[in-house]
């Protein structure tokens, strides 16, 4: 389990402070508004953000005492970073190895990921000769092939079409499922949380205001600023 206690840092003049956990398998949505402090959150677990003070444990260990190329995640963001002079299958292979130079087997986890994701057929086409769903697809496949049991999701599929943002979503919690991933995923979207996560950790001026299952949020929201942001949303 990936349990964040009080995990606190000083950013732009502002204290951020946070307490969640994370089940292998599990989808935890973070919500809240712009600025609340969701991005730093996943900065924090990856390492780019040093904390103050705290805990950051997976599966007991101390993730706060390693490096960042040594911590057990991997992220998603928006801006998803294919290389377009790359083929697909380049991409996901750099997840292995940056000098893509790959070994029968590591080749063949690229072939099975790939079919796991349904985009087999187009791995020889660059990102900008696909739809931005495979694209996102051809992203989350490399993040996979590094077998990073924590993923983080930064507002992904934001700009995505509705029923491809959809098929996504459904994705990512077969996924967290299929590979017993422990699932962080930042979205604006109430609805988006209905569709893929477990639980919710509502985020507001930089602090964990409410941890709880999505019936739980909505039948009792903490304080009227969650209440008003669900209705709204």
């Amino acid at each position: 389990m990936l349990s964040i206690s009080e995990l606190q840092c000083q950013r732009h003049q502002q204290q951020f402070n946070y307490s969640l956990e994370v089940k292998p398998g599990e989808v935890v949505a973070l919500l809240g508004a712009s600025g609340s402090g969701k991005s730093t959150l996943l900065e924090l677990i990856s390492g780019f953000v040093p904390a103050s003070q705290g805990s950051l444990n997976w599966k007991g260990d101390d993730l706060l005492a390693l490096p960042i190329s040594q911590r057990p995640v991997t992220s998603l963001f928006q801006q998803h970073n294919l290389f377009h002079h790359l083929s697909l299958k380049q991409n996901i292979a750099l997840g292995i190895s940056q000098q893509l130079k790959l070994n029968a087997a590591q080749q063949q986890q690229v072939s099975d990921i790939a079919d796991s994701l349904g985009i087999s057929a187009i791995l020889d086409k660059r990102p900008d000769q696909v739809s931005g769903g495979q694209q996102q697809r051809a992203a989350l496949a490399r993040c996979l092939i590094r077998h990073r049991p924590i993923l983080l999701l930064d507002e992904p599929f934001s700009a995505l079409d509705p029923m491809l943002r959809l098929e996504c979503l459904e994705l990512v919690k077969q996924l967290a499922e299929q590979y017993q991933l422990a699932v962080l995923m930042v979205t604006h979207q109430w609805q988006d949380a209905l569709r893929v996560a477990q639980r919710v950790a509502f985020i507001e001026q930089g602090k964990t205001q409410q941890f709880a299952s999505l019936k739980q949020l909505e039948q009792s929201p903490a304080n009227q600023h969650i209440a008003h942001y669900l209705a709204c949303s």
